[in-house]
């Protein structure tokens, strides 16, 4: 990850202490926040501080690693962490790689009845979903950036790149992988409303890339696929069902819908982590309705620098927040994936 040209994870831990981007002051404030705690790290992920599949994923490996320091000092360290693995799970319920960090970490300890050796073993289970999650973000930047030819022009949804994964991300990496080969390309960047994360995050890493790009409405998109001016479109995902069905932000159903119409290559750039063999299909995905505030307002900066959030409806006004929808797997051209482009009817014998 680029920020004025130095780079940087988008999360990492030291000594136990996980420290992150913090994500909802940008693009406005570059921060890296610490949270010493299991609980406070917990927090960071509900409250979107960290957010996005992969990045959510090495949150929990890290808050599990933060929990086992924790209950070293419990009578009983084993319930202990089972009560801790519990306020990890329910940070976020839609997003796989939460649930299968946290699966790992576990799994890692299974058998280990020193309680005082979770600590290195935990540590090393949470480094290694962090580190793998680097590296399939760059083998999928590799793989993608087949499918992209000179002067293409591309759109994505929501934020699916660097911030959203620990580097690299899933939907953007192909493109970053594609620039830096030297390929003249074009992104149109939905602003993705409510949280507004293409406009504030996928805006600003493509800048710090130095890709040229045009942030647009959310409802814009069918305008310029209309006109012709979209050649493909990659989006990321939060969890992934064994037909293929995928969750992904709100408003990615109805682009893959367009896509459909216009005969545009829909793509979804997945990790392995992504996917839920266990989910039979789109059916089964829970989805997280957050506050209706987060609709019902809107948070900026404005011009004498500071920062405040404005009520955009009339006092009184009720919304419905859905975080997510479902794309059906027949409206997927492929999956991007660090062991090549999957068929979506091919994912449940790949994964």
């Amino acid at each position: 990850m680029f920020v004025n040209e130095k780079t940087y994870r988008t999360i990492w831990m030291e000594d136990g202490v996980v420290k992150m981007i913090n994500q909802p002051l940008l693009p406005h404030q570059f921060e890296i926040i610490a949270y010493p705690t299991c609980a406070g790290t917990c927090e960071a992920i509900r409250s979107m501080v960290v957010r996005g599949a992969g990045a959510i994923g090495a949150a929990a490996g890290y808050a599990m690693a933060q929990a086992v320091r924790e209950v070293q000092s419990s009578p009983d360290p084993l319930q202990a962490l089972k009560l801790f693995t519990t306020m990890i799970m329910q940070t976020r319920p839609t997003a796989h790689n939460l649930f299968y960090a946290v699966d790992r970490v576990n799994t890692a300890l299974t058998g280990i009845q020193d309680s005082a050796r979770w600590v290195a073993v935990a540590d090393h289970a949470a480094k290694q979903i962090a580190d793998e999650d680097v590296e399939d973000g760059q083998a999928i930047g590799k793989i993608g950036a087949a499918l992209i030819t000179d002067h293409m022009r591309i759109l994505t949804h929501c934020n699916a790149g660097w911030l959203a994964f620990v580097d690299w991300g899933s939907a953007l990496a192909p493109i970053y992988t594609a620039k830096r080969e030297g390929k003249n390309l074009f992104v149109w960047v939905d602003e993705t409303r409510p949280r507004l994360q293409g406009a504030r995050l996928t805006s600003w890493e493509l800048m710090n890339e130095g890709v040229p790009h045009a942030i647009i409405a959310d409802n814009a998109a069918g305008y310029f696929m209309q006109r012709g001016e979209v050649d493909m479109v990659i989006v990321g995902a939060d969890k992934v069902a064994r037909n293929g069905d995928t969750a992904n932000k709100i408003g990615t159903f109805e682009k893959a819908l367009l896509a459909n119409y216009f005969h545009i290559p829909f793509y979804v750039a997945i990790p392995p982590s992504t996917v839920d063999m266990s989910c039979a299909d789109g059916s089964e995905i829970i989805i997280e309705e957050r506050d209706q505030d987060e609709v019902l307002t809107i948070y900026g900066k404005t011009q004498d620098g500071s920062f405040t959030s404005v009520q955009i409806s009339h006092d009184g006004a009720m919304a419905r927040n859905p975080a997510f929808d479902i794309t059906p797997a027949n409206l997927i051209t492929g999956f991007i994936t660090p062991k090549g482009i999957i068929p979506p009817e091919q994912l449940k014998y790949t994964y």
